[in-house]
């Protein structure tokens, strides 16, 4: 199969990181819950991941680093943990449902009240999330790329709009490992990562990156391996939002992915570029097609059929041609709001820096001989 959903989670993964793993579970022990010598060498390659991503992020030192199951789970620790009652949040149209969802949560409890910044001429304009913004506005909520249509809002642009009390929060699950995301450089305070995308991790490697400016409170409770004696969570991070056990070999997945995204993102994201601009030329011309994409580092390219819908699409290419993409609304229905593409949704492709051109060739012969059935 020709594997072209890797804006849902990546499907290759480099030898340095199946390696990783493999070494992982050969030698594993629990990080940080024994002095043995084995346990030690796990918890000082966990230290190893947490200065290598803040390094790699412009963040804000290891110890403010923590690690998740998933970019969800750290964007609810992000908003659930750090949002009061009465603050107002700003966010934007472009938004998956790991941020809408929570926020909206928090709404219909009554803690929280926010508001979405809309589109213009299709595009995240900063004036228009600036101009959203009250005295009682706590937060800015942002991707940092669209997972329809690959769009980066300019993150830096828009801190300068921002009153500085206003936390900026970004959603790095697309743009990780892609862009070149400076935490500090850009004003962001916090900064939720999926490893499994852009970053050539497992499924169940994500982190949460944050500022001083931020404290978040646990959503989970249970050990870690520090002030057992005690019956409430460590007032200090990393362990305060670390219950339970790690992932180690999760860990040492991101670990390796994370040194190579730091050895060849500008090649990555160039070969990105150039395997959506050939898809984009290649579909332009066909009137059947609208694309909703233009060339991006990120290597998402949504596009609809003028009489197929995009889940019927989909699965064309999946059943008749062995070319894995994804159909529907992708988690992210107020884009679609935006773009009118509601809620029949899109197609989306979406490539790995380790594809060929070969791959994108054999998914517009498909779409093309699909539009002669």
């Amino acid at each position: 199969m020709i594997y072209l959903d890797n804006a849902a989670t990546g499907g290759y993964k480099p030898a340095a990181v199946q390696n990783a793993v493999l070494a992982a579970m050969k030698t594993c022990a629990n990080p940080g819950r024994s002095g043995h010598r084995l346990s030690l060498a796990c918890a000082e390659r966990v230290l190893a991941c947490r200065e290598l991503l803040s390094d790699l992020f412009d963040g804000y030192g290891y110890e403010r680093v923590i690690f998740t199951r998933s970019c969800t789970e750290a964007l609810n620790i992000a908003l659930i943990g750090v949002l009061q009652k009465g603050d107002h949040v700003v966010t934007t149209c472009l938004e998956h449902n790991s941020v809408l969802r929570p926020l909206e949560i928090l709404r219909q409890a009554g803690v929280i009240s926010y508001d979405v910044a809309p589109l213009e001429n299709n595009r995240l304009v900063p004036s228009a999330i600036s101009s959203l913004v009250k005295e009682n506005t706590r937060m800015c909520v942002v991707t940092t790329a669209s997972n329809v249509t690959g769009e980066a809002p300019d993150l830096k642009a828009i801190r300068a709009l921002l009153p500085e009390r206003v936390l900026l929060v970004a959603d790095g699950a697309q743009g990780g490992g892609h862009l070149p995301i400076r935490m500090r450089d850009s004003g962001i305070d916090a900064l939720a990562l999926a490893g499994h995308k852009g970053l050539f991790a497992l499924q169940g490697a994500a982190a949460l990156l944050f500022s001083e400016r931020i404290q978040p409170k646990p959503l989970l409770f249970g050990g870690t391996g520090s002030e057992s004696h005690s019956l409430s969570m460590p007032e200090f991070y990393p362990d305060r939002l670390e219950a339970g056990t790690l992932s180690y070999p999760a860990i040492c997945s991101l670990f390796e992915g994370a040194l190579l995204v730091k050895a060849h993102r500008r090649e990555y994201s160039e070969k990105l570029f150039e395997l959506t601009a050939v898809l984009h030329a290649a579909l332009l011309p066909l009137p059947q097609y609208k694309l909703y994409f233009v060339p991006n580092p990120c290597g998402i390219a949504a596009f609809s059929h003028e009489e197929i819908s995009s889940e019927e699409l989909a699965g064309t290419l999946s059943d008749q041609f062995d070319i894995a993409v994804r159909g529907g609304l992708h988690c992210a229905p107020l884009v679609h709001r935006a773009l009118g593409t509601f809620p029949g949704g899109l197609v989306r492709a979406s490539f790995s820096p380790f594809q060929t051109l070969k791959e994108v060739d054999a998914l517009v012969t498909a779409l093309k001989q699909i539009t002669c059935f």
